[in-house]
């Protein structure tokens, strides 16, 4: 008998249509479809899958939507990540058909190198099975499989073309079960389940317009997976980077953007610390480094904008950029929350 606990979902732009079951968002039911949509977070607070609503109802079951201010709501626009269906819905969002042809997979990968790069970060290199490649796209994501149905979420660093590794910058969370346990007992040759490529921040490449790209800690992680694939294709697209940290620790790979600078004409560094430490020295840039962005440029309508990092800085940038000429569908981020921690047991094989 059909479901007639199913309404049907329009999409304004393409007509596409795709159906919705009553215990499902909109976005599980657009990705068990193949329907690509852009999200970032998935739990209701970066914004990144906000859409307008044209008509039809829609509830939040699991909590209010946090990643849209009062305008937005005012204005119709919803959180696809947690809005269920109360009735057929027709709604305005941009499909991504970047990644629709990208498998997410599921797969062993094990640990063959790990470097401590600061106090508070560590870079994992991640083997990948022989014949298993994960094909993504520069700024992507995987996550971890933990027990209990708990993943954890962290950008790729490395680049597509380095697809037989794949490099991870983990920041240790003061509490954080996973990432205390990757720092004090997770051993080189160690197997963790991963699953990807996941999210839709990557390089749009219908133009070639000047980049400003925005990191906050290890939302450095993304960007230089973007940079240096751009890099390999040789391309001279003009991007101004910009890191932010709270001290100098936290920039924790500094020379290599240091190093893009001093050898690429077409790419500008500017780190930004908001509470240097006073055995830093710091002669650079101080405060937010969303700041920092707006007083090089007043006038960004000419530019795209690629920024990753904590959630309070994506919401500070994505609400303040507009003002400075910024076009909506210009601005590409993704928001780095973390998850909360449980006892956990890692997934693995044998070793």
């Amino acid at each position: 008998m059909p479901d007639t606990n199913q309404h049907t979902i329009k999409l304004q732009l393409s007509g596409k249509t795709f159906s919705i079951k009553s215990d499902e968002s909109v976005l599980e039911a657009a990705g068990r479809q193949g329907v690509k949509l852009p999200y970032s977070c998935k739990n209701g607070t970066c914004g990144n899958c906000k859409a307008r609503l044209i008509s039809g109802t829609i509830s939040y079951p699991t909590h209010p939507p946090l990643g849209l201010d009062e305008n937005e709501i005012a204005n119709g626009d919803v959180l696809l990540c947690q809005a269920v269906a109360d009735s057929d819905l027709l709604i305005a969002v941009r499909e991504i058909e970047a990644i629709k042809d990208i498998p997410v997979r599921l797969l062993p990968a094990r640990v063959c190198s790990k470097e401590f790069l600061s106090p508070s970060v560590v870079k994992l290199r991640l083997k990948l099975p022989k014949a298993q490649r994960m094909q993504f796209l520069a700024g992507q994501y995987i996550e971890i499989l933990l027990a209990g149905g708990k993943r954890r979420a962290f950008s790729i660093a490395s680049p597509p073309n380095d697809a037989d590794e794949l490099e991870l910058h983990i920041r240790h969370i003061d509490g954080g079960d996973f990432t205390s346990w990757v720092f004090t007992e997770l051993q080189v040759k160690g197997i963790l389940r991963i699953e990807g490529p996941l999210g839709t921040f990557f390089i749009r490449h219908d133009n070639k317009r000047p980049m400003i790209m925005m990191g906050g800690g290890t939302g450095f992680a993304p960007l230089k997976s973007m940079i240096e694939y751009l890099l390999g294709k040789q391309s001279t697209r003009s991007i101004h980077l910009f890191w932010g940290a709270r001290n100098a620790d936290e920039l924790y790979c500094l020379d290599l953007p240091k190093g893009w600078a001093e050898t690429q004409s077409h790419i500008q560094f500017t780190p930004v610390l908001s509470d240097p430490s006073p055995g830093d020295n710091w002669q650079g840039r101080t405060g937010f480094v969303h700041t920092a962005v707006m007083d090089d440029y007043p006038d960004m309508s000419t530019h795209d904008v690629y920024m990753s990092g904590p959630p309070i800085m994506i919401d500070a940038a994505r609400h303040a950029f507009p003002a400075q000429g910024l076009k909506d569908d210009r601005l590409f981020y993704d928001s780095f929350e973390f998850g909360a921690d449980v006892p956990f047991e890692i997934l693995a094989e044998p070793h």
